[in-house]
């Protein structure tokens, strides 16, 4: 059965981004006869907060969106969590890194470093700790060494298929590229310092988890999917059909975020707008 989810982090209000990729996800499962879920990526507890989700719920409703089943929490999966990672490090491909941002953004602009090179969570990681013993008791995050997870496909090739366009036109069935995973997207987090997991390990658990065969999501995140393939396939988990919508922008072109609470859709319900307005303004009706 087609399954669509659409899960937000419930640190702040929903956008109009938000409500594209919800809206876009929805009627793609509808039109298809199939389940539309709902999960709160809640990992970031120092973020989250209980209003945000009551707000989601809110604004879902407003919107139109229903949703199938329980909602799924990320908080109360830790121990799946858990259990993929302990298969990774089994496995000898995980290691543990020290460094913090600021280390990293030091390594990164280091003039022998040369230009920067930005992956999906930022900066891509140097690589500093992982030829280095880090001492007990040190907090530590939790690392993928995307090189000895690449050594494990031997000559295989691994690819997944995008039925949207990705930011440079991509689209069918798409090969990943070694060479960007190792310089383009680097040795990801799969457990931060605070020992809570990462999001690229915990999505693709839960989306084989919840039996997700399609998620939409916007092209932001296109750069992520080849990792996601990448841990996918080392843990042996099913693998969804992807689809990257583009980006919702402000009137000057920017992208939008939580903290631009003009755009969010609590806002615009305030200002008197109703959801066949939101939907003009998308492009939706």
């Amino acid at each position: 059965m087609h399954t669509e989810r659409f899960a937000p982090s419930p640190t702040g209000e929903l956008h109009l981004g938000h409500a594209f990729s919800a809206l876009t996800g929805w009627r793609r499962a509808r039109v298809a006869g199939g389940q539309f879920l709902v999960r709160m990526e809640d990992l970031d507890q120092g973020r989250v907060r209980s209003e945000f989700v009551d707000q989601i719920y809110e604004d879902l409703t407003w919107l139109g969106v229903d949703w199938d089943g329980e909602v799924v929490f990320q908080s109360a999966r830790y121990d799946a969590y858990r259990s993929a990672l302990d298969r990774l490090t089994a496995m000898d491909l995980t290691y543990s890194c020290t460094c913090t941002r600021r280390d990293i953004a030091e390594a990164v602009s280091a003039p022998q470093e040369g230009a920067v090179q930005a992956g999906p969570d930022g900066p891509v990681y140097p690589g500093t700790c992982r030829d280095r013993a880090v001492r007990p008791g040190i907090p530590a995050a939790i690392r993928l060494d995307i090189r000895k997870a690449l050594d494990c496909l031997g000559a295989m090739a691994l690819d997944f298929e995008e039925t949207g366009s990705g930011p440079h036109g991509e689209t069918g069935r798409i090969e990943l590229d070694r060479d960007n995973l190792i310089h383009g997207t680097g040795d990801v987090a799969l457990a931060r310092r605070d020992d809570a997991p990462a999001y690229h390990l915990a999505v693709v658990v839960d989306d084989a988890w919840q039996e997700i065969t399609h998620v939409t999501r916007g092209r932001d995140l296109f750069s992520a999917t080849p990792v996601h393939r990448l841990l996918q396939h080392l843990l042996r988990l099913s693998v969804p059909v992807y689809h990257h919508h583009r980006l919702i922008r402000d009137d000057a072109g920017k992208r939008l975020a939580k903290r631009d609470h003009a755009h969010s859709l609590a806002a615009l319900r305030d200002a008197g707008w109703q959801p066949g307005d939101l939907l003009r303004r998308l492009g939706l009706d």
